[in-house]
C-alpha cells in the first residue's frame, strides 16, 4: 500500500495569498497534479491540517475545488487554523468526519494499513493538546485491531523539534500519547504536520514524523529565540510504502526538476 501524505496547505478564500505573497491554491494545484503523475499512484492521501487559513466556509469550498481531482480516496485532519464544524459542512461526503461530535477522529479500516486520526486541536489556539477523552478513545481505537499496522495521524508532533517558536505552540498531553501508542505495538508510525519540514524521531516505541508543506517551509533555525519566519525551500509531500512487513517513508519534493539521466549507457557506467 502507498499512503501519499501532504500537510498545511493553508488555503485562503478567493485564491489570496497567505501572508501576502504565497500563493497557496496554485501551489496544492501543482502538488494534486504531481500525485496523480506518480509512477505508482498513492492508494490514499492524507491531509494533516492547517488545510485553510483561518477556517471559513469560502476557504473550505476552494479547498474542495482544488483536491476534487485527486481519484483516491482523501482522508482530512483538522489543525489550529482549522474549524471543525465548517470542514464537515464543506466535507459533508466525508461520513468519517461525523463519527464524533466533539472532535473530528475516527478510523479507517478499507487499507492493509489502518489510518487513525487523532484530533490535537484547541480552539483560537496556535498550540494542540491531547486530553484525557480523546486519548481514551485512541486506547479503546487501537484495542479494537492489536494485529492490524496502523499509523496514527495527528496535526500537532508529540516531540520538541528545537525549533524554538514552532515547538512554543506544540503539543500538550504528548507524554500521554507516548504511554498509550508504547502498549500497542502495532503503531508502526505517528504522522503529523504543523512544522512546515520532515523530521522524525524515535518516539514510544515507533516513529514520529512530521511533513513539509506543499507550500511553503518554516526557516530551518534551531536557536532558543529564533525568529518566527518562512522560506521557499522546495515544496514537498510525504509517501508512505507499507511493503505489508515494514513502512518505509519517501520524501517527494513537489515541482519540475531537471533529468531524470542514466547511470549507464550501453551497459556501462557513464564517467
Amino acid at each position: 500500500m502507498l499512503l501519499c501524505q501532504i500537510s498545511d496547505t493553508h488555503i485562503k478564500a478567493g485564491r489570496r495569498k497567505a501572508y501576502g505573497v504565497v500563493d497557496t491554491a496554485a501551489m496544492l494545484e501543482r502538488c494534486v497534479r504531481q500525485i496523480l503523475e506518480l509512477p505508482q499512484r498513492p492508494d490514499a492521501v492524507v491531509a494533516t491540517g492547517d488545510l485553510v487559513d483561518s477556517g471559513g466556509d469560502d476557504e473550505y469550498g476552494l479547498l474542495r475545488e482544488l483536491l476534487s481531482p485527486l481519484t483516491m480516496p482523501l482522508y482530512l485532519i483538522a489543525g489550529n487554523h482549522d474549524q471543525r464544524d465548517e470542514l464537515r459542512r464543506a466535507f459533508a461526503d466525508h461520513r468519517y468526519l461525523a463519527r464524533q461530535e466533539s472532535f473530528v477522529q475516527y478510523a479507517i479500516d478499507e487499507h492493509p494499513l489502518r489510518l487513525i486520526a487523532l484530533d490535537s486541536v484547541v480552539p483560537g489556539e496556535g498550540g494542540g493538546a491531547l486530553c484525557a477523552e480523546r486519548l481514551a478513545w485512541l486506547e479503546r481505537t487501537l484495542a479494537q485491531r492489536p494485529q492490524e499496522p496502523t499509523v496514527v495521524a495527528v496535526h500537532h508532533p508529540p516531540f520538541a523539534t528545537g525549533i524554538g517558536h514552532m515547538d512554543r505552540i506544540g503539543l500538550a498531553g504528548a507524554d500521554g500519547l507516548a504511554r498509550v501508542i508504547a502498549r500497542h505495538r502495532q503503531v508502526e508510525r505517528v504522522i503529523a504536520g504543523h512544522l512546515h519540514r520532515p523530521i522524525a524521531q524515535r518516539f514510544a516505541g515507533t516513529v514520529a514524523s512530521t511533513c513539509p508543506s506543499p507550500a511553503h517551509q518554516v526557516v530551518l533555525d534551531l536557536a532558543p529565540d529564533a525568529r518566527d519566519q518562512y522560506v521557499f525551500e522546495p515544496p514537498g509531500m510525504q509517501l508512505h510504502w507499507w511493503s505489508g512487513a515494514a513502512l518505509v517513508t519517501h520524501t517527494a519534493y513537489i515541482g519540475e526538476f531537471a533529468g531524470p539521466y542514466p547511470f549507464r549507457a550501453g551497459g556501462r557506467l557513464i564517467d
